[in-house]
């Protein structure tokens, strides 16, 4: 197990520290301690190193340093069998690639099951899993932490998927090298969800997605670049007017980018979709 926040310097104490029992002993003082009550993302991978990657720059990390959230990698290799740790075979059945192993990612996954508490969705990055989406992001950012199996190779044993109950989660419709960088996605469209964490709420409520439009255009200095003027009625300093020019232009851009999200909030809102919502 590799604890991420090594490679994040944060205070030595930020919290009260919770011990719970492990499947591998741990220290209990560390620069990085199990802070109670902060949402925790634990990652299995074969590859540790790149956590925290980008989630260690800016606001999300900023808010690891602080304590507002978790991260914790396993190191699916420190799993393996025999010399080389190895952590996959052939698929059964004949055919290319490898597999990794149900009882390795089983060994990985009870590991994580022991550090997590409260509800701790178990998730598998994979293009055949539920679309993601900031539904699903609200959700995570209210449970008290997540699970995530990164996937290399042809996959992973379909009885350890089945004999934990994950569920398999897509980032869209396209093949990556391994699950990582859709670990990283998932986790920080889901902790800029957390309290604190962006500092300002309302970005959060304003943007695409939260409440099935798209997002309206945004502008800022100067007034007028290379001929083009920012809308009047954004410098008339007449707040219902601009409250009703961006949901007019989230509508417009939603019906014309996005018919699938268009045709939902018409759907919620008792609107008929072929109709022009005086855009």
């Amino acid at each position: 197990m590799t604890d991420v926040a090594k490679s994040t310097p944060a205070p030595r104490a930020l919290g009260r520290k919770s011990i719970r029992p492990t499947l591998r002993p741990r220290e209990l003082l560390t620069d990085d301690p199990d802070l109670a009550g902060s949402w925790m993302a634990q990652v299995i991978t074969l590859v540790p190193q790149a956590f925290p990657g980008v989630l260690g720059e800016s606001l999300t990390g900023k808010a690891l340093q602080d304590g507002l959230w978790q991260l914790r990698t396993h190191d699916l290799r420190t799993f393996g069998e025999g010399r080389h740790h190895n952590v996959d075979d052939t698929p059964a059945g004949g055919g290319a690639g490898m597999v990794l192993r149900a009882d390795i990612v089983g060994k990985a996954i009870l590991e994580a099951k022991s550090q997590a508490r409260g509800i701790t969705p178990l998730i598998y990055l994979s293009p055949r899993g539920r679309p993601f989406d900031q539904a699903m992001a609200r959700s995570l950012a209210r449970a008290d932490g997540v699970i995530l199996l990164c996937g290399r190779f042809e996959g992973v044993d379909e009885r350890a998927l089945d004999h934990f109950g994950v569920t398999e989660v897509s980032l869209g419709d396209f093949i990556l090298t391994g699950g990582e960088i859709a670990a990283q996605a998932l986790i920080d469209a889901t902790v800029r969800l957390i309290p604190r964490v962006l500092g300002n709420q309302a970005s959060t409520e304003e943007e695409s997605f939260s409440h099935g439009l798209l997002e309206h255009p945004q502008y800022t200095k100067p007034a007028v670049w290379e001929g083009r003027a920012i809308p009047e009625v954004l410098l008339s300093g007449h707040h219902a007017k601009i409250t009703a020019w961006r949901k007019a232009m989230a509508e417009r851009l939603t019906k014309e980018r996005r018919p699938d999200l268009w045709r939902a909030y018409c759907a919620q809102h008792g609107l008929n979709p072929d109709e022009d919502q005086e855009l």
